[in-house]
């Protein structure tokens, strides 16, 4: 094989007393795509923070097409021709998409910036590789889906010739994935080379060439993609050899209770998108799962079950009674809300676990007398939540903004899950729940919202992964453009069908 494009030799980095990287040496050559895998936590993402310049190595070197790469200087990472896309976005809110792209790429002394011929090049990167956008909307006004576009993007606009993608098609329909997959491939036998970072084992299987797996900071299998498995892959992430990957839909046939949530002709208008029309029924102990391209309206009927926006038309019925307008007053009905942005929506970072543990119910009486908190009460079931829910890493006075995004994602599904006053969940309102996590923790949130169902309460599933819909789901909707489809059984899905109904074919 050629000289490699990429270089890592023997990187270490230490946090404190957490070694996050243990020399670990990873090569990458032209024309290959390498799928980078690991448990949340495992060490990837410090190890590209640190080729992209963001941290500094405490030993190691890097060499890129041959060449000495300088340590903690991202604009030498840039100019060396590495292109990354971070797994948590690096754009600008109240800036365009345009600018947010072109930001950086033209020098300070040009008089005038060039914005036509950018949105021209933009344009035709977006057609290239399928990722079709509004290159004038205002990033702070798109979904998470849609600002994971920009970054890809932001990337191939920008010439790399090493290019990073930390979980490119979460966002994608099965068609768009094929075509970015097949974009890839050109791109490659082009002579690029990229460093894929996939939960999806799947995919990871059909655009890989090489496999490398770290857990706990090391290093601990390497492999061509021909010569392994998806359940080999598994095993290696998490050291584990009871680890079964969930390939299927594990229900049986059950039985399910009375309507337990009721929308009917629900509408609301949202900066960039509309609800028309949406009627859905929910009953206890169903899981429902709702797909789409990221952007056509499942934040906004997300919020609008979370209290968060009030519907401009329509009724929605909660075992029969309206449901409240109120975040604080659905709490007390009975709604569990897991949030899209688990970072900023789903956590105070600088605020301590215990608190943020509590914080649906720190001032009810089940932790509050006579306007004083009960810390004692209220840290005692915050320590029992972390050990229930597995929460690693954490201790009660550590920052949340310190915690892995699985882990996160565990302490907001023990808060809303395991209610502090002792009463049932009723209505579960899932949005992008496995959103960027490692294998283990999609089946722990998985065997949560199972187990949720299976005590019954309703599940509303809002999720851009396929795969994860037809593995959970007993009934699919589809929504475009704000418009809801009528939800039929799993079973009578094609993922054709699926892909179509998606892009907005009457086809499907």
């Amino acid at each position: 094989m050629s000289n490699p494009i990429l270089n890592m030799r023997s990187i270490t980095k230490r946090f404190g007393d957490v070694l996050a990287n243990d020399a670990i040496s990873l090569e990458l050559h032209a024309g290959e795509v390498l799928a980078l895998l690991g448990e949340n936590g495992a060490g990837k993402s410090t190890l590209m923070a640190i080729l992209f310049g963001h941290y500094l190595a405490d030993s190691g070197h890097i060499e890129v097409l041959g060449r000495p790469l300088p340590g903690g200087d991202t604009r030498a990472a840039l100019d060396a021709g590495i292109g990354m896309v971070h797994q948590h976005f690096t754009l600008a809110d109240n800036l365009s998409v345009l600018d947010n792209i072109m930001l950086g790429t033209e020098p300070l002394t040009r008089l005038r910036s060039r914005r036509r011929e950018g949105a021209q090049k933009l344009m035709e990167v977006a057609q290239g590789c399928g990722l079709q956008i509004d290159v004038q909307a205002r990033v702070g006004d798109l979904s998470v889906g849609q600002k994971q576009r920009v970054e890809i993007l932001k990337a191939l606009y920008r010439g790399a010739k090493i290019l990073v993608l930390d979980e490119p098609t979460a966002v994608l329909t099965p068609q768009e994935s094929d075509s970015l997959f097949s974009t890839l491939r050109q791109l490659v036998a082009q002579g690029m080379g990229v460093v894929f970072i996939s939960h999806k084992l799947a995919e990871v299987m059909a655009v890989s060439t090489r496999v490398q797996v770290l857990r706990h900071g090391r290093v601990v299998a390497q492999a061509r993609t021909q010569d392994t498995n998806k359940a080999e892959l598994a095993r290696w992430m998490v050291g584990d050899s009871s680890t079964q990957l969930n390939t299927a839909s594990t229900f049986q046939e059950k039985s399910l209770g009375p309507t337990r949530l009721s929308l009917q002709n629900v509408c609301t208008r949202g900066a960039r998108m509309t609800l028309r029309d949406v009627s859905l029924d929910l009953r206890c102990g169903e899981i429902v799962g709702i797909a789409g391209v990221s952007g056509n309206g499942q934040t906004l009927l997300a919020d609008v079950l979370s209290g968060m926006l009030t519907p401009s038309a329509g009724q929605i019925l909660l075992d029969g009674v309206a449901l409240a307008k109120r975040p604080q007053n659905l709490v007390n009905q009975g709604v569990a809300r897991v949030p899209e942005d688990r970072q900023n929506t789903g956590v105070l970072g600088d605020l301590p676990l215990w608190e943020n543990i509590c914080a649906e119910s720190l001032h009810t009486p089940t932790f509050t007398k006579a306007t004083l908190i009960q810390r004692t009460k209220a840290r005692a079931y915050a320590q029992n939540i972390l050990k229930a829910f597995d929460v690693r890493g954490a201790s009660l006075d550590r920052p949340a903004r310190k915690l892995s995004g699985g882990n996160i994602q565990k302490l907001i599904l023990g808060r809303v899950l395991e209610r502090a006053d002792g009463q049932p969940v009723k209505l579960v309102v899932a949005h992008q729940p496995t959103w960027g996590l490692d294998v283990g923790a999609v089946q722990f949130v998985h065997q949560r919202l199972r187990a949720a169902c299976a005590a019954g309460a309703a599940v509303l599933l809002i999720s851009d992964d396929l795969d994860e819909i037809e593995m959970l789901a007993d009934r699919i909707a589809v929504l475009h453009l704000g418009t809801l489809s009528p939800a039929q059984a799993s079973q009578q899905w094609t993922r054709e069908a699926l892909g179509l109904a998606m892009a907005g074919s009457h086809a499907a």
